[in-house]
């Protein structure tokens, strides 16, 4: 219709361009005869735009045909489909009519299965259509919803968690919210507290960037707001943004080179708790952790269809969890003064069991620190990690460490070395703090959304090495010997971006040089995933 509409204009102007012409013929008619110069390029002129008017009649007439032809075909396709409805509702009365003659329905019957064939076949088609249509417009919401402007024309994807826990504690510990070990409770002050805190959302952005040299690169930067708290009123409530993790991701089919500050490669797994995510759960009692500057290279063998080897060796910042000496100039710390990173390697062997992943990984660590005035040690750990799955509902996972002067990774509840005794040395000899410890947690799944947990775990100074040789007033804090953690939870996903969690967790911290201390706390959490 729209083609027949735009050929009776073009007729129409095609009409007035030739009374036009005419008029003007006739005009210059009632006029004195020009000369031959004057008329032969008004001649041009008017072959000009009659063969302009030919050629626009041609096209005319092409689409006038075309536009037929396409009705026609409209026009078959609507009677082929009449035919078909027909077709169906006479295969409907002739299976009605089957039914209520039973001598008389087999013929019926093999015609109605004939014929209704046609009929199943438009409406399997309109449906998939219909499907499909659907589908398309989900996909076109889902995109919309995830669509995140960026500077460049690289894929940007935001994500997080925004989490509140409330908690109830007996005892006294370092940190109400998410405690790490046990301290004293001051004279005079009450025993339990009671709380709630948003502090430990997460925000998280990653961006997909080129490909370069047959590698897909990304970037992933991941911040939450417990860096402290600023000097204000219920100042609690307004924890500072701090930097968690940021790297830059090169990804081969086998081999990817990482680069920033991420989690430690060399003890890659934390029990499961919503309870503690600025810290993960058992930070400083037997889980190995820190958010380290790194350049690390990964490999990947296929042993197998199901089986994989993997390897990895990186280079960190050598840190050895120092305090910093000023809030805004970064000086460096005594494994930084060594000249040297620390070096770690590590190597896994996985395959895919009961639906979950059965690995077991080895990793060794060594950095060199410098104390000042020719004081030296030698930070050295070794550790294992695994995952065994027991069942489609049971699974088994945990790491195990030893090592000296790596309290820059969480040992030792972040102490790296003691001081001698010796009070009438400026400088007295140090001495690095041998340390052992581990975690291991069961879990559970007791359907696909409700899963429950259960972990233990420990870190464990050689006391040996300390009496004798320290005392607690030539260090500037504490000594602790043994800190241990238990914990129980369930964890119910009634979504997929949906959680809510409950957890009892109790730390028991043993100083060398006074009695043990414990607490408890009772979390309970709720978040939204995005």
């Amino acid at each position: 219709m729209r083609s027949m509409k735009t050929s009776g204009v073009a007729w129409a102007a095609m009409l007035a361009a030739a009374c036009a012409l005419l008029f003007s013929s006739a005009a210059s008619a009632q006029q004195p005869a020009p000369s031959t110069d004057a008329i032969t390029p008004q001649l041009r002129d008017l072959q000009e735009q009659v063969r302009e008017l030919h050629d626009l009649l041609n096209e005319m007439r092409a689409e006038s045909a075309e536009s037929r032809s396409e009705m026609r075909q409209l026009r078959q396709d609507l009677e082929t489909t009449r035919a078909l409805l027909q077709q169906t509702g006479t295969s409907s009365g002739s299976e009605l009519a089957a039914s209520s003659h039973p001598s008389q329905a087999v013929e019926p019957e093999i015609s109605a299965t004939t014929t209704t064939q046609p009929g199943r076949a438009l409406e399997q088609r309109v449906q998939k259509l219909e499907e499909s249509a659907s589908l398309t417009r989900a996909r076109v919401d889902e995109q919309y919803q995830t669509k995140v402007e960026t500077a460049s024309k690289y894929r940007a994807r935001l994500h997080g968690i925004v989490l509140m826990n409330a908690f109830r504690n007996v005892g006294g510990a370092n940190s109400v919210d998410f405690p790490d070990y046990a301290q004293a409770v001051d004279r005079g002050s009450p025993l339990s507290s009671i709380g709630a805190s948003l502090r430990q959302s997460e925000l998280g952005l990653e961006v997909f960037g080129p490909t370069i040299a047959r590698a897909r690169t990304s970037a992933d930067i991941q911040m939450d707001f417990a860096g402290g708290f600023p000097a204000t009123g219920n100042g609690v409530n307004f924890g500072i943004v701090r930097l968690q993790t940021a790297s830059v991701r090169f990804e081969w089919q086998h081999t990817s080179i990482i680069a920033g500050q991420d989690s430690l490669f060399i003890s890659p797994l934390s029990p499961t708790s919503f309870a503690s995510l600025a810290t993960p759960a058992f930070a400083f009692a037997g889980n190995l952790w820190g958010w380290t500057p790194q350049l690390r290279v990964e490999h990947r063998f296929s042993i197998s269809d199901r089986q994989t080897l993997s390897v990895q060796a990186g280079l960190l910042d050598n840190l050895d969890w120092e305090v910093p000496a000023d809030p805004f100039y970064r000086y460096a710390q005594a494994g930084e003064q060594s000249g040297q990173p620390a070096y770690a390697l590590r190597t896994a062997w996985s395959r895919p069991v009961h639906e979950h992943v059965l690995s077991f990984g080895a990793a060794g660590y060594y950095g060199r620190q410098n104390w000042n005035w020719d004081r030296y040690v030698d930070a050295w750990a070794g550790m294992a990690d695994w995952q065994i799955p027991l069942s489609s509902r049971f699974s088994v996972s945990g790491e195990f460490y030893r090592g000296r002067g790596i309290g820059g990774l969480g040992a030792g509840v972040g102490r790296s070395i003691v001081y001698s005794a010796n009070s009438t040395s400026f400088f007295p000899p140090i001495r690095g703090l041998d340390t052992a410890g581990g975690w291991t947690q069961l879990k559970i799944q007791l359907t696909p959304k409700l899963e429950a947990n259960g972990a233990i775990a420990e870190d464990d100074t050689f006391t040996g090495d300390i009496r004798g040789f320290a005392t607690d007033a030539t260090n500037f804090s504490q000594i602790f010997g043994r800190n241990r953690g238990a914990l129980g939870n369930v964890v119910f996903r009634p979504r997929s971006d949906l959680l809510l969690s409950a957890e009892l967790r109790r730390l028991h911290t043993f100083p060398v040089f006074s009695t043990s201390n414990a607490t408890s706390q009772l979390n309970l959490a709720v978040g939204i995933l995005f």
